[in-house]
């Protein structure tokens, strides 16, 4: 009797959310970049429990306390890790709370933007025509100016405030996303499916969002995560020159203005441990969205 012969099992297909986990995990700098957002987003989030003082509750400062040292210790027994600013404020603290404004700009901004940009940017490619030359002049003409100089003349008329930040960013952001929705559209917009939708007489609306958009995403997830931190670097710079969030709220960028009239005395610390925490916070968002375009883009995969 001859012996049963091994038949080995087929290879178990991946699903395209193992593949994608797969291809992200190839590069080490991308998986440190969104351990350190996770990290970021989780001091952010957790911020009221974490941080060792609420640094804008006036009943917790003590103006003795200003421009301490890292490592000094308050008369309650406060260890200040990072040092104080000049109203007695823990700088740890005040970056961990600071990680919030600075997020839910950033991230409020660039989803705001990206809904109403790709939305103009899929209706330009799908109708053609008028509608289209109009929609993308509008948008030549948003680009051709440069974002911090119409961010600022915003916030010169509408004041302070997160909202208004938001605002101002959401107007100088939302062309990125349109010329990006369009160029994908245009690609996708001859495609078999389109024309089988057409053809079947669904509702034009239904064709955009249903069947349009989904294969649109791509560039789109990679476009808005690099505008997460160019949103966030955009509201440090406003807040830095004083039109951004108010002082009751600060910022990332507000913390790093509070403290630069102190450099050249010696108090580096007030500056440059919100500075560092905004870099790293920049650069891993940017390594993040680096690899996606890698990764969901075979043509540029490595």
């Amino acid at each position: 009797m001859s012996a049963a012969l091994d038949i080995p099992a087929p290879p178990k297909e991946e699903t395209p959310f193992q593949r994608f986990a797969r291809e992200f995990a190839d590069s080490k700098l991308a998986v440190l970049g969104l351990v350190i957002v996770l990290l970021v987003a989780v001091l952010a989030i957790a911020a009221p429990w974490i941080a060792p003082q609420n640094p804008y509750d006036l009943a917790q400062l003590d103006i003795m306390d200003g421009r301490l040292p890292p490592g000094s210790v308050s008369a309650d027994g406060l260890t200040f890790w990072l040092g104080t600013d000049d109203q007695g404020r823990d700088m740890l603290s005040g970056i961990i709370y600071g990680l919030r404004i600075s997020l839910s700009v950033g991230v409020g901004s660039a989803v705001i933007a990206g809904v109403i940009g790709s939305a103009l940017g899929l209706i330009a490619a799908y109708a053609g025509g008028k509608i289209e030359t109009a929609i993308m002049r509008l948008v030549d003409l948003q680009l051709s100016f440069p974002s911090i100089l119409v961010a600022l003349m915003i916030l010169a008329f509408l004041g302070k405030g997160v909202a208004n930040v938001m605002l101002a960013l959401v107007i100088v952001e939302w062309a990125r996303y349109a010329r990006t929705a369009r160029s994908a559209a245009l690609v996708e917009r001859r495609r078999e499916y389109i024309e089988a939708a057409e053809c079947l007489a669904l509702p034009r609306w239904r064709v955009l969002f249903r069947h349009l958009l989904p294969n649109c995403m791509p560039p789109l997830i990679v476009i808005g995560t690099i505008q997460i931190a160019r949103a966030i670097t955009l509201e440090a710079t406003l807040s830095f020159l004083g039109l951004g969030v108010p002082i009751t709220e600060p910022s990332l960028g507000l913390l790093i203005a509070n403290g630069y009239q102190y450099m050249l005395s010696g108090k580096y610390w007030i500056s440059f441990y919100p500075g560092i925490a905004l870099l790293v916070t920049i650069v891993a968002i940017n390594l993040v969205g680096d690899h996606l375009r890698d990764v969901l883009n075979p043509r540029l995969q490595r």
